[in-house]
């Protein structure tokens, strides 16, 4: 007569492999969380977060150990040289062989410059665009967030920079290639 095996579930599974629900609950917002908390106490496992930035932190696989295999991922087209790619998903900058990772205003300040390069941003376009928020629009924010990009942008050793205009905001560079006018 065989024994009963306690190792699995009523119906013949692993425990280990059935699926269940995770509640993801991102506020800025410290009184939220406790709120949240409160309310959904057993309901399910609940992860609590201030922003995406900490989410990404906590669910994103770590990066793997120097000297590890270098392969490149199938789903990644091979980097062109000098070409800075953004990878929106992992939320990082590449050029060449270097990776710099981007909080989350920094990932759309950059996505805002690239999408229209030669053009001139206001401060007002870029808070609007980054912080998407109509009513502070403060130039130390936009010019604190440009300083942290600039630093990260050179630790790439691109050829790519954020310059300022005088008087109207700021502008995607590219100095490696520079346009040439006039006869």
């Amino acid at each position: 007569m065989a024994e009963d095996d306690q190792s699995t579930a009523p119906g013949g599974s692993d425990p280990a492999e059935e699926l269940f629900p995770l509640l993801i609950a991102v506020t800025a917002s410290p009184a939220e969380r406790i709120w949240l908390a409160e309310r959904l106490d057993g309901i399910a496992p609940l992860l609590l977060v201030a922003d995406l930035d900490e989410l990404r932190r906590l669910i994103v696989a770590p990066p793997p150990p120097p000297g590890a295999s270098s392969a490149p991922a199938l789903d990644e087209p091979p980097p062109v040289a000098d070409t800075l790619l953004i990878d929106s998903a992992r939320s990082i900058a590449r050029c060449r062989d270097r990776t710099v990772s981007l909080t989350r205003l920094e990932h759309d300040l950059l996505i805002c410059l690239t999408a229209e390069p030669v053009r001139v941003w206001s401060y007002a376009e870029l808070h609007r665009s980054v912080w998407r928020d109509e009513g502070r629009q403060r130039r130390a924010d936009v010019q604190s967030l440009v300083k942290r990009l600039r630093r990260k942008l050179t630790e790439l050793g691109t050829g790519v920079s954020i310059d300022a205009v005088r008087g109207v905001g700021f502008q995607l560079t590219d100095h490696q290639r520079p346009k040439v006018r006039g006869a």
